[in-house]
């Protein structure tokens, strides 16, 4: 009955099994077994050779790599609704030690490279100027729409025609392979992206994002950078063992097609209703405030998002049995 957020699921058994399979004595800190086999298995599961790092937070992954790409003086394009813009408290801007956010627009929240050049062209060759550095896109977004390989490679060929780096938010980066149906690979690194953050626990995780860089060589710096931050863990084994159990059998894309099904489910109840197409796990819904209250009068917790509109995520092991009623709900509206 719960919808507000994926962050909220339960663990995933294969996670929990890899804790206690980890719960041995080992080398302290990344120098364990599981942690050494991080960069093998996320260079097999993209199809090129990758640095991944372990960390705890979706917030240490954004802001470890935006500081890879971009100097304390410099800027990062994002949307103007981007989570590192409005829901991290400040903290790319701390991490990078200064740099500045500069936000550009685009319905659902993507990108597109017209969007970010109305941004860029503008600024000046100039000392007085902040200069960009880097883009930031989110896929899939926050509104829950998922950028394609076109779109990405779009975005991509600008960011190196502008000697920009691209870095991508992958919160709900199994959502968003999981409904456009390509090859990791051909979202990421084909397309021209050069950090990703790939998250796990919204997607059955416990405690561990990935920071996946497709240029090896910024992983160098960003593990002093990760220590410097207090987040190097002295037992991260626990953390790599989790990335590695959902790696394993693809359970991180099982996991996102089950979400990307519930999320369905209740947009073929909601019809004309929907504010953006469902194309993840996350629903948008226009309702009234007292529609609102009688779907919370039956039972089903959400947020309310903008004016006369709420926001529904599903989670990977919500079952259909537990979905439907919020769907029928909705439908009787």
């Amino acid at each position: 009955m719960r919808f507000f957020s994926d962050n909220a699921a339960a663990v995933c058994p294969p996670v929990l099994q890899a804790l206690v399979d980890a719960n041995t004595l080992d080398t302290a800190y990344d120098g364990d077994a599981w942690s050494k086999r991080l960069d093998g298995a996320f260079s097999d599961l993209f199809g090129t050779q990758v640095r991944a790092l372990w960390v705890p937070t979706g917030t240490a992954a954004n802001c470890l790599a935006l500081t890879a790409l971009c100097p304390p003086h410099g800027g990062i394009v994002c949307h103007r609704d981007a989570h590192i813009n409005c829901d991290e408290g400040g903290a790319p801007e701390f991490y990078t030690h200064g740099a500045k956010l500069l936000t550009a627009t685009g319905p659902g929240a993507k990108l597109t490279p017209d969007a970010i050049r109305a941004v860029i062209d503008p600024i000046r060759n100039d000392v007085h100027q902040v200069q960009p550095h880097a883009i930031s896109i989110t896929n899939a977004t926050e509104y829950g729409l998922v950028y394609t390989p076109d779109e990405v490679a779009a975005i991509g060929d600008l960011a190196r025609a502008r000697r920009l780096g691209l870095h991508m938010d992958g919160a709900r980066f199994a959502n968003a392979v999981a409904h456009c149906g390509c090859h990791p690979g051909d979202v990421t690194w084909r397309a021209g992206v050069d950090a990703l953050s790939f998250g796990f626990v919204k997607n059955g995780g416990m405690s561990a994002e990935a920071l996946v860089f497709f240029r090896p060589e910024l992983a160098d710096v960003t593990l002093y950078r990760r220590k410097r931050a207090g987040l190097l863990f002295s037992k991260g084994r626990y953390l790599a063992a989790q990335l590695l159990a959902m790696l394993e059998n693809d359970v991180w894309l099982a996991n996102a097609r089950a979400a990307n099904a519930g999320a369905g489910l209740l947009a073929a109840a909601a019809g004309d209703r929907l504010v953006h197409p469902v194309q993840a796990n996350e629903v948008f819904l226009r309702a009234t405030p007292e529609e609102a209250a009688a779907l919370r009068a039956l039972g089903f917790d959400f947020y309310d998002w903008a004016e006369g509109e709420v926001r529904l995520v599903t989670s990977w092991d919500q079952a259909e049995d537990a979905i439907r009623p919020l769907a029928q709900a909705i439908a009787a509206l």
